[in-house]
């Protein structure tokens, strides 16, 4: 019944045009914003955290403006899943995605940093699209609904590896050519390490160094956001990191942060604020939510 539930709602959601999308997730975000106070404190201390300049009022604001892009996120999505790739294709304006094809062309291992954006899914699958390329993700609690949302993520060129263990077969995957869509910037838990991120110590994964360094990878970052109009999905390839990876965790992490920081300065308010990236801290410090 879940499964059937998801189906229709984005079923119905890709037939939209783009434009409406946008729209209706400007319209319905700030009623969302209203109606889950739980999400609304995490994104308002996330935010009034990276963003120490910004008064109560813009903190407001700047939140209302995420769940807005949220919501459009959920359709952008939809018609990922849904749609053709020559619709998908259509919908997408590039920027220096020589980046990309000349790493392609020169043999290269590659992986895409790509940060917790809220078009990240649609920008995925326009990827596996075009390119064989493999991503790793959390299996779903629920096997039928894991079992839905990766035969809509699959359903052109793309493979997924579940987010545990050593990775052997990603690993495999990369030494073989095929590039990673890779997003390493979420609370690490135990498993990272802290480095500053908006100047706030935080856990953060060291695997995106780690991987580079096995497969001897470039690393490209990327990511996509709906322009102003809301007409298209606007993907833009980032030049590649240098001197990376260093072997060191903490310096590794740090420059990956860096780099996040630089993306997020071109849309802040479509980044994934209403995750908990502050959850883990350092031992002795207060709680960051309440």
């Amino acid at each position: 019944m879940k499964v059937f539930f998801i189906a229709i709602i984005t079923r119905g959601f890709s037939l939209l045009p783009l434009s409406v999308c946008s729209m209706l997730g400007k319209l319905l975000g700030p009623l969302v914003y209203r109606s889950l106070p739980s999400r609304r404190n995490i994104t308002e201390r996330n935010v009034s955290a990276c963003f120490p300049e910004y008064s109560g009022q813009e903190v407001r604001q700047f939140s209302r403006a995420h769940f807005q892009h949220m919501l459009i996120g959920i359709m952008t999505l939809s018609i990922a899943w849904w749609s053709s790739a020559s619709r998908i294709e259509k919908l997408i304006e590039i920027r220096n995605i020589e980046y990309l094809e000349n790493s392609i062309k020169r043999g290269e291992n590659i992986i895409l940093l790509v940060p917790h954006f809220t078009n990240l899914e649609i920008l995925g699958i326009w990827l596996f699209s075009r390119y064989k390329m493999s991503a790793v993700y959390k299996p779903n609690r629920d096997k039928r609904v894991d079992d839905f949302i990766r035969q809509r993520r699959c359903r052109f060129k793309g493979r997924l590896h579940k987010h545990r263990g050593l990775q052997r077969e990603l690993i495999k995957d990369m030494k073989q050519g095929i590039p990673l869509y890779y997003l390493p910037d979420q609370d690490s838990g135990g498993w990272g390490v802290f480095a500053p991120f908006f100047g706030i110590p935080t856990a953060t994964f060291g695997s995106l160094g780690r991987i580079a360094e096995m497969t001897q990878a470039v690393v490209i970052p990327c990511i996509a956001t709906i322009s102003r109009s809301g007409h298209r999905i606007e993907v833009l390839f980032d030049k590649p990191m240098q001197n990376f990876p260093t072997g060191h965790a903490i310096e590794d992490a740090t420059s990956m942060n860096e780099v996040i920081e630089k993306l997020i300065d071109i849309a802040p308010e479509q980044y994934f604020w209403s995750h908990r990236r502050f959850k883990t801290r350092p031992r002795g410090e207060a709680p960051f939510y309440q």
